[in-house]
């Protein structure tokens, strides 16, 4: 028994006592949360929130992204313990952080979904709780938005997609394919300030959204696409939407909507890592789907997403900056 209390206890998403610093639960057991944070629902000294939204309610092709969720989290557990690459520090040191688990959803009346996410998020943000999710169907994105909005004002909005996300909208329907251009007529967002990255499929309209192909990308390059997100946010308060899809199949086969042609992982979180003058105060990372995954491909892809834009947030806290 010699030793035995010096041993660090597992399953720190349940046990540890402390929200900062990084967790030593071997990577392939333990109790599962977003990288090992540990769960909990008051939010009293907390900088980070993440809250899965388990839906795949308004998808138009594959389904399966009520299980995203569950899947970023298994992957994200490779992270534990480690000084978190690109920023060679523990990103948690300084940075309180909960895994809030899933928002509960009544499937059998889809009209109630979209106000208990809303509902969750601002019980976040009006705490004054930096808030990131992990889905889920992109419709998720659209009350996520809203409570934003409602603190901030209209935002910029930093968007990945393979898709712009700009169908016409009834204002009633669900839809996965509709949430940017409800925003932009509510004034949610300011199309003026925003951008989308990786789109390589046509919509009907653009919004006044500038818009960076994936073919564009691959000729230009990532210093030039972070260069364009810079200037077109500027110092605007701006929200994170990633939707996995903006990834080539290759990097990313687990999602609804497979588009050949995208970025590669690499290309992605290049660019997400050269973000930091961003002012995000939200963000998200949506549409995994477990079913067509393989080997957590697109699940490991979606949790590193989640992790540099952390460290953006890490690194703004050590600065000083929101």
């Amino acid at each position: 028994m010699s030793g035995a209390s010096n041993k660090p206890a597992i399953d720190h998403a349940i046990r540890a006592d402390e929200f900062r610093g990084g967790a030593a639960d071997p990577t392939y057991a333990g109790a599962l949360s977003f990288m090992r944070r540990r769960y909990g629902r008051d939010l009293a000294g907390i900088d980070l929130a993440v809250l899965g939204v388990p839906l795949d309610v308004t998808v138009t092709n594959r389904p399966g992204a009520r299980f995203g969720p569950q899947a970023i989290r298994r992957a994200s557990a490779i992270f534990d313990g480690d000084p978190q690459y690109p920023f060679g520090t523990d990103i948690y040191a300084d940075l309180a952080a909960v895994d809030l688990g899933d928002v509960w959803l009544d499937l059998h009346h889809p009209a109630t979904i979209p106000g208990a996410i809303e509902a969750e998020a601002r019980r976040v943000i009006e705490a004054g709780v930096h808030l990131f999710v992990i889905g889920g169907d992109h419709f998720g994105t659209w009350p996520l938005l809203k409570a934003h909005a409602a603190r901030h004002g209209p935002l910029a909005l930093v968007q990945f997609d393979a898709h712009q996300d700009t169908w016409p909208d009834d204002g009633v329907m669900l839809s996965h394919g509709n949430f940017v251009l409800r925003a932009v007529r509510a004034g949610v967002i300011d199309p003026g300030r925003s951008i989308q990255i990786g789109i390589r499929t046509q919509a009907p309209e653009d919004c006044g959204i500038e818009i960076l192909h994936a073919y564009d990308v691959h000729r230009h390059g990532i210093d030039w696409v972070v260069e364009r997100i810079l200037r077109r946010v500027g110092d605007a308060p701006a929200y994170l939407t990633f939707d996995i899809d903006c990834l080539d199949p290759a990097f990313a086969p687990g999602t609804g909507t497979p588009v050949s042609g995208g970025l590669s992982s690499a290309q992605a979180l290049m660019a997400i890592a050269g973000l930091g003058a961003v002012d995000f105060v939200g963000g998200d990372v949506m549409e995994v789907s477990p079913p067509y995954d393989h080997a957590d491909i697109t699940a490991i892809a979606a949790s590193t997403v989640a992790q540099h834009y952390i460290g953006l947030l890490a690194g703004r806290r050590r600065r000083g900056l929101r």
